[in-house]
């Protein structure tokens, strides 16, 4: 049997390693999705005080901190049965929402954008942002740089730091926003929702008008019909920080729609002896393998998930682009892993959208002084902060984090000092679709004529970068290292070809 490495897979957060193996006819047999870190952020976590949670678990990963942080801020809530002020909850979308556009920035022209933007076959050496900037003009490069920066002002303006926040305590938030700094943010937003509109031009321009892209998408190498899962709020639509879990099947009917503190109802976690990464899947229907299907448990929660388990988007323009997907793709559900990337931007659109709304929300300065160079009047923080007064004892918080549904679930003693912590993060709850997408890709590429292409491999790590995996949060590694590798084994385990990123 011939043995195929791919070490390390490009383009990630944290550290993955893709083995396959190979018939005597050189077809694919099997793949393996190895992920070589050891989760252990859970215990890192007992025996603190649950308010310090939203502070340490940012440091789960630098990429996606501002997710972890409102999850626990959410759990922290929870725990404490404290109710936040409408104010504090919009004040907390609002960061996040900053955070999802400079997100879905940096995976759409850093990491997914250069497999189109240069061509699948392109060098590795071009295949990256310096390639695309070089491709498609500085400018391009100059209007990504530059909203990223401005977002991350927000970030920091609003929670204390440009990464790691320290903005959601129980019950609310650190500080009220001051009209200053609400105007501010308005004009952020309003780049955003400029540049989400840039983005839809330049995907339709260079992806959308290629007919091979086009079929590269809907190939059905890059295809599973699973269960989709997503946050909605009441009337069904995407939502990032609050709502509901909603679960439809492959053929886009409701399956399950639940509350945060129900999570484990429905989803139960597994273990294969390979990896460290968990494989959750829908209890109430079970673990029948690396599968797809109806009978299958194996669900994605990826921005094309998303998509799928909504009725609807919650904005105008995004509603518009979501519309225009559904309608070139041929319907709902979609079930193209790459056209995840065009979900992507859909959601980007409505982060802008949601951001500006906010920003623009008459409730979202109350707790500021009229006179804001006085700082903050105590008195007025009520309209941000409710003070815990329950003793504390267990709490879920969900958010959708860019790469997936994110829960934090934490049990504490009287003092409220944790004694048992469960993360379920976006990549963890991908991790069976991304087992299976690698397996399908790589036997739609990999033709058994004896030749094994540098490309070849890269439309394999394709399937896998769609989902934007995050290693940092699913696993929590000490080198703090990004490397990735592929192996090809013979069918006498010989290894055949190797290649390795550190």
């Amino acid at each position: 049997m011939k043995r195929v490495t791919i070490d390390p897979i490009t383009r990630l957060e944290g550290h993955g390693k893709i083995e396959i193996f190979l018939n005597d006819q050189g077809t694919v047999e099997n793949v393996y999705f190895q992920v070589p870190e050891l989760r252990g952020f859970e215990q890192f976590c007992i025996g603190r005080p649950v308010e310090e949670l939203a502070r340490i678990t940012t440091r789960i990963c630098g990429v996606c901190p501002e997710a972890h942080h409102m999850a626990s801020s959410k759990a922290a809530d929870a725990v404490y049965h404290v109710d936040p002020p409408p104010t504090a909850k919009k004040l907390r979308e609002l960061l996040y929402s900053t955070f999802y556009t400079t997100d879905h920035t940096t995976h759409f022209y850093i990491l997914g954008g250069p497999d189109f933007v240069m061509g699948p076959d392109a060098s590795p050496a071009e295949r990256n942002i310096l390639g695309v900037i070089a491709k498609v003009g500085a400018e391009i490069g100059l209007k990504v740089i530059t909203l990223r920066k401005h977002c991350h002002e927000i970030i920091k303006m609003m929670g204390g730091r440009s990464i790691h926040p320290t903005f959601s305590i129980p019950g609310g938030v650190s500080k009220p926003l001051s009209e200053e700094e609400r105007k501010q943010v308005e004009e952020v937003a309003k780049e955003g929702v400029e540049f989400s509109k840039f983005t839809f031009q330049l995907f339709e321009d260079i992806v959308l008008k290629n007919s091979d892209y086009v079929s590269l998408i809907t190939n059905d190498a890059y295809a599973h019909k699973t269960y989709n899962m997503g946050l909605v709020d009441e009337n069904n639509c995407i939502n990032f920080y609050d709502g509901k879990i909603r679960v439809t099947d492959p053929e886009g009917k409701e399956f399950a729609k639940f509350e945060a503190e129900d999570y484990r109802d429905h989803i139960e976690e597994r273990v294969e002896p390979y990896s460290y990464l968990k494989y959750p899947y829908l209890k109430n229907v079970g673990w029948k393998g690396f599968v797809d299907g109806m009978d299958s448990g194996i669900y994605k929660a990826t921005p094309l998930s998303r998509c799928n388990v909504a009725d609807s988007m919650a904005t105008p323009l995004a509603q518009k682009e979501y519309e225009k997907m559904y309608e070139t793709l041929g319907g709902k559900p979609i079930h193209a892993t790459l056209a995840t990337h065009w979900a992507r931007v859909v959601e980007l659109m409505y982060a802008a959208e949601r951001m500006l709304e906010l920003a623009t929300d008459p409730e979202i300065t109350r707790g500021t002084r009229k006179d804001s160079s006085k700082g903050i009047d105590k008195a007025l923080m009520k309209e941000v902060r409710t003070i815990p007064k329950e003793t504390p004892t267990e709490g879920v918080g969900v958010v959708e984090a860019p790469r997936g549904t994110l829960y934090h679930h934490y049990k504490t003693d009287e003092d409220g000092i944790v004694t048992d912590c469960n993360l379920i993060v976006g990549t963890t709850n991908n991790n069976a679709a991304i087992s299976m997408s690698l397996k399908k890709a790589a036997m739609g590429v990999i033709k058994g004529n004896g030749e094994i292409t540098e490309g070849a491999l890269n439309l394999v790590e394709m399937a896998f970068r769609a989902y934007d995996p995050c290693f940092g949060c699913a696993t929590h590694s000490l080198p703090g290292q990004m490397p990735m590798e592929i192996v090809v084994y013979d069918s006498q385990g010989k290894e055949l070809s190797r290649k390795k990123r550190y």
